[in-house]
């Protein structure tokens, strides 16, 4: 039995809150059919991109223009994954060609990828093993600072302090 997901809380700016508004938030994409419909109304420069997304609380995908902040993709509430992701078109089906994340508002861990897999399982999209690019987040403990870890260097860049090896953005997430 698989534990349930982890649930992200928006920890980013707050100015970018106002902007939350249910006509921005980003297509849910329950079926290939459906990420067809949407990305062939997209302009060129915008589908040769990757896409912001969120896994909403419900478990779906949702995508957005690059530029789209997470949590106006994911309508101000919690997400189970988000980060960015790009697709190709391979035998004539919608595949994902890569994915990451990458999202400074929810910081997810890289374990949220179980949530990403199966948001694509359900709709029928074909996906990489696990995110193709991950970025690792930790709050620095000592001055609160949010850290992006490179080359599994747990130290934060702003004081020197030591960061914990386990996921500590949000304290509060379930």
């Amino acid at each position: 039995m698989s534990l349930p997901a982890r649930s992200y809380r928006y920890v980013g700016p707050p100015d970018l809150l106002p902007l939350v508004r249910p006509e921005a938030e980003g297509r849910r994409i329950h079926s290939a059919a459906d990420l067809e419909d949407w990305a062939s109304a997209l302009a060129k420069v915008e589908s040769a991109e990757p896409f912001t997304f969120v896994i909403d609380s419900a478990g779906v995908l949702r995508l957005a223009p690059r530029r789209s902040e997470h949590v106006v993709c994911a309508g101000g509430g919690p997400v189970l994954g988000a980060g960015e992701m790009s697709f190709r078109e391979e035998s004539g089906q919608w595949v994902v060609a890569e994915s990451s994340n990458q999202s400074t508002g929810y910081c997810p861990d890289i374990s949220s990828w179980s949530a990403v897999a199966k948001a694509l399982d359900a709709a029928g999209i074909a996906h990489p093993p696990a995110f193709t690019h991950e970025v690792v987040f930790r709050r620095c403990p000592s001055c609160s600072q949010l850290n992006i870890v490179r080359e599994e260097d747990f130290v934060c860049v702003f004081c020197d302090g030591d960061l914990p090896q386990e996921w500590n953005v949000d304290g509060s997430a379930a």
